[in-house]
């Protein structure tokens, strides 16, 4: 069937080339409903398309508790928007004299049913179904009201606040607009909100994203390209971007070895990052070595367990405190 499905057609003067994707199911007679069948066809089709398309997969039971599980998941997320089951922790940011000079914000759910949930567990599926867009702008009003807070402390008020941003966020027509609300809704400097964004937000739909990353630095917002190494940017492409900073990642320096191709990338990442006027950090430092290791390289602002996990609010302003004291 494939094979002939794959088989070229004109239509008109175009010739025009097909390809299928196939799902099949087992059964014997009387074993099941006929609409049970067609479900666990469509659901192998599913997994035929997921494999690459033009193939054919057979129905797995593993295949429907799969899809269960996901049911479940987005239900629950559902119920954790309208229950505002969701809280930030926060992740220092340092210089080289191990000064904080700002902070990650770190979305956590406190999922009733299976206890604390860090984002790899919930945002994929948060990010296929939409529901992204609502607990994106929870955490960039959490963050701005977080900033607004710091910003009557002599302490704090100087702390820049970094918050990650979905494809599907920074995509909406409005989204520019809804930063500037946020930020004048909360009384904040937009000097102390950075935007994290990935290569492939950027890199997907250049032409439409720029005006928008525009539009925000214009107002003082910063921009962070985190993951920085691990995509296709090219210089090129890092010329027209409204950039503040790169984000080295941690595949770079977790394994120190004798081996110099990662400190020649990392050397390079740099030297683009200065040609630029760019800053740059590098997160997951975990270790005094790695430290070492980027600073010789030139890199002086880290993020990692070595100067703090993740941690809520109060945690992170009592650290703060102990340090400046």
């Amino acid at each position: 069937m494939l094979d002939a499905l794959n088989q070229p057609y004109h239509l008109g003067r175009k010739q025009i080339t097909n390809t299928s994707s196939i799902g099949i199911t087992l059964f014997n007679r009387n074993q099941r409903e006929l609409d049970e069948l067609f479900q666990q066809a469509d659901l192998a089709m599913f997994q035929a398309k997921k494999a690459g398309r033009n193939t054919l997969r057979f129905f797995e039971p593993y295949m429907q508790k799969a899809i269960n599980a996901r049911s479940a998941l987005e239900n629950e997320l559902r119920n954790a928007i309208r229950l505002n089951q969701f809280f930030l922790h926060y992740q220092v940011q340092v210089d080289h004299m191990q000064r904080p000079f700002g902070a990650e914000a770190l979305i956590r759910w406190a999922n009733p049913e299976r206890n604390l949930m860090l984002p790899a567990e919930f945002i994929p599926v948060a990010e296929e179904t939409g529901l992204i867009l609502n607990i994106g702008h929870w955490v960039l009003d959490t963050a701005c009201a977080q900033l607004s807070e710091w910003a009557r402390e002599e302490t704090t008020r100087d702390l820049v606040l970094s918050v990650n941003v979905s494809a599907k966020q920074f995509r909406q027509p409005d989204f520019a607009a809804q930063i500037k609300a946020t930020l004048q809704r909360h009384g904040v400097n937009p000097a102390r909100l950075k935007l994290e964004i990935t290569e492939s937000i950027l890199l997907n739909d250049i032409e439409n994203i720029i005006p928008i990353m525009d539009d925000i630095n214009s107002i003082g917002v910063r921009f962070s390209l985190d993951d920085f190494g691990t995509g296709y940017s090219s210089l090129q492409h890092l010329k027209r971007w409204s950039l503040d900073q790169l984000k080295i990642n941690q595949s770079f320096f977790r394994e120190l070895t004798d081996d110099g191709n990662n400190k020649s990338i990392i050397h390079t990442i740099i030297a683009m990052a200065q040609s630029l006027n760019l800053d740059i950090i590098a997160e997951g430092v975990e270790t005094e070595e790695q430290r070492e290791f980027l600073e010789n390289t030139g890199c002086v602002r880290y993020q990692g367990y070595l100067f703090g996990k993740p941690v809520p609010i109060s945690q992170f302003n009592s650290m703060l405190e102990i340090q400046s004291a």
